[in-house]
């Protein structure tokens, strides 16, 4: 699946624009502040219905317009698709699929997977492991759409289990039904932590191969941490029933997935604790590149890979291994301030995008 346009109107700092994207690697290049992160916020929020930057959709309206809109336009399998999200502040977002309106992107078939990389990312390895276990879903609804409901149904069965624990310490519920909600949520949480510690393994051996070729110093490692060691539901029945006196003193579960971690190692150490800035970023690359490697060798899938200010602290060495790795197959888009710090970037497979403020101003691509 390919992005083969992009077209924007009053989206942040472009009035009116519109992007042709290369088959492989395109490379946006201008000065700081010109606009191409604002560039890449629209490519993801065009493909996915939100941006990777805010969450206050008023934030992307361009400052005295009153509407904004994203369209993309995609092939897949020689047909042509096209996706337009718009926003007018007090209204909803209205987002369509080849013209029908739709309530998610998510849920749409023909569209691309993303991946994005930006030194606000680091949160990702430096934050709160929920950031981690989000990811960490995102990416098993992507090798496996139909275990989307899986993760669905935990938090439904989770919310139930969580108002029963509250009205029980509130002294307005019984515990008589308490069973049956730790028999539905336990069969949930084993079938979600079993998705995501299946994602971890496939993804363990590309993570540390990227990592170690990018310049990790060490053993570079994932871990899946889950908080249940149970073998079947009633094992996990019974690691709740012990941490009920918890859950009632608190007035919500505190075992299951919901409380799991996805480790980054170097060494046997956390790199959230025990990794410098530039280490952080080398891990984070990594990990996307071995998802990457992962989708298209599962799912015949490569996600469009979206980095930004990527280049800037990796030596010569390093950049020229990303380049390659970005020019051997599936399709990005690099935002740079300098085209000499894309190895490759003059060459005739590669797409270039200048920008001005608000303004694309040309682009070269293969002949």
């Amino acid at each position: 699946m390919q992005v083969t346009n992009l077209q924007l109107r009053d989206f942040r700092t472009y009035a009116r624009a519109e992007a042709h994207l290369g088959d492989g690697l395109t490379v946006v290049h201008g000065a700081n502040g010109a606009g191409k992160s604002n560039l890449l916020e629209a490519l993801y929020f065009g493909c996915t219905g939100h941006s990777q930057r805010t969450r206050s959709e008023r934030e992307m309206v361009r400052f005295g317009a009153s509407t904004m809109r994203v369209v993309v336009n995609l092939t897949h399998e020689n047909r042509q698709h096209e996706l337009t999200v718009g926003f007018q502040p007090g209204s909803p977002k209205h987002m369509t699929a080849d013209g029908a309106q739709v309530e998610r992107l998510a849920d749409v078939q023909d569209r691309p997977l993303l991946s994005v990389f930006s030194p606000d990312r680091l949160e990702l390895l430096k934050g709160a492991p929920a950031l981690r276990r989000a990811h960490l879903d995102r990416l098993v609804a992507a090798l496996w759409p139909p275990r989307v409901a899986t993760r669905h149904d935990y938090a439904r069965a989770l919310a139930q289990r969580n108002a029963l624990i509250a009205g029980i310490r509130a002294g307005r519920a019984s515990r008589a039904t308490l069973p049956s909600w730790d028999n539905q949520l336990a069969r949930h949480a084993l079938a979600l932590r079993d998705d995501r510690a299946t994602a971890v393994a496939l993804l363990a051996e590309p993570f540390a191969d990227r990592a170690t070729q990018l310049g990790l110093s060490g053993e570079p490692r994932l871990e899946y941490r889950p908080r249940s060691r149970a073998s079947d539901t009633s094992e996990f029945v019974q690691e709740l029933e012990a941490k009920l006196s918890s859950d009632l003193e608190r007035g919500f579960s505190t075992h299951g997935p919901h409380r799991d971690d996805l480790a980054i190692l170097r060494d046997r150490r956390e790199l959230r604790s025990y990794g410098s800035q530039g280490e952080q970023r080398l891990a984070l690359l990594a990990l996307l590149l071995a998802e990457r490697s992962v989708l298209a060798r599962e799912r015949n899938r490569m996600p469009l890979m979206l980095l930004d200010d990527v280049m800037s602290e990796l030596d010569l060495t390093r950049r020229e291994l990303l380049s390659a790795e970005l020019r051997d197959g599936g399709q990005s888009v690099v935002a740079t301030t300098d085209l000499a710090h894309v190895p490759g970037s003059g060459d005739r497979s590669v797409a270039r995008l200048s920008i001005s403020p608000g303004a694309i101003l040309g682009e070269a691509m293969a002949a």
